[in-house]
């Protein structure tokens, strides 16, 4: 049975920000643990990350912050994020992305599944160069970016592009997403999910590869 593999970009597919800070710090010409926020890796020591994961701020609103913060440090003014993205990440963006993501994605392709990505702000955030500088994104059928599409996951409008956009219903499709509050529009829909885990994503993406082979994909 074909099924539908769908992907968050940011943290899924490519690491987080908090787990390349040595690859930044180097990009920056910063010393070793300048950039200290770690995010989901040290909670109790991000306070704005506690207040985006708490609804007292958006993720774009933290991220805003981090730029700012960051380029402050080395005397720069980034208004947007590809901006920030391109000077921490350097020229390469294939060292960022998650070698685990790599394995699920070859995988579910081989087993005939589909393949789609549902993000907040890919081209917002990394700019459209850096699609250009991966070629496995060919892989996909569907990219549904909220760069263009101006609708935000978890309102359930996003799954539906995906749905629509693949033709399959939402039943048959696994969603892969970092943010807990961003499956709520899943679980609206019925679309089984799996909350990835960037501190294991190996473990994640097992999950969601045993979901879409089993016979019945249940969350």
């Amino acid at each position: 049975m074909t099924k539908a593999l769908v992907l968050d970009f940011g943290g899924v597919i490519s690491k987080t920000l908090f787990e390349t800070h040595a690859l930044s710090e180097a990009a920056l010409g910063l010393a070793p643990g300048t950039l200290d926020w770690r995010g989901p890796f040290a909670p109790e020591a991000d306070a704005p990350w506690r207040a985006m994961q708490a609804g007292e701020m958006t993720e774009r609103d933290y991220w805003t912050l981090r730029m700012s913060e960051t380029g402050a440090l080395i005397g720069e003014t980034w208004t947007e994020f590809p901006q920030f993205i391109a000077r921490v990440r350097g020229a390469d963006p294939a060292a960022v992305i998650r070698p685990e993501a790599l394995d699920a994605i070859a995988q579910a392709k081989a087993e005939g599944h589909r393949l789609a990505i549902l993000s907040n702000e890919l081209d917002l955030f990394y700019g459209e160069d850096f699609r250009k500088k991966l070629p496995f994104l060919a892989d996909f059928n569907l990219i549904v970016d909220a760069t263009y599409t101006g609708i935000l996951k978890p309102d359930t409008r996003a799954l539906d592009f995906v749905t629509d956009g693949l033709g399959m219903p939402a039943s048959d499709c696994v969603f892969v997403d970092d943010q807990k509050k961003n499956l709520k529009g899943a679980e609206a829909v019925g679309m089984p999910f799996v909350h990835f885990d960037v501190t294991r994503p190996g473990e994640s993406y097992a999950t969601a590869l045993g979901m879409l082979q089993a016979d019945k994909v249940l969350p």
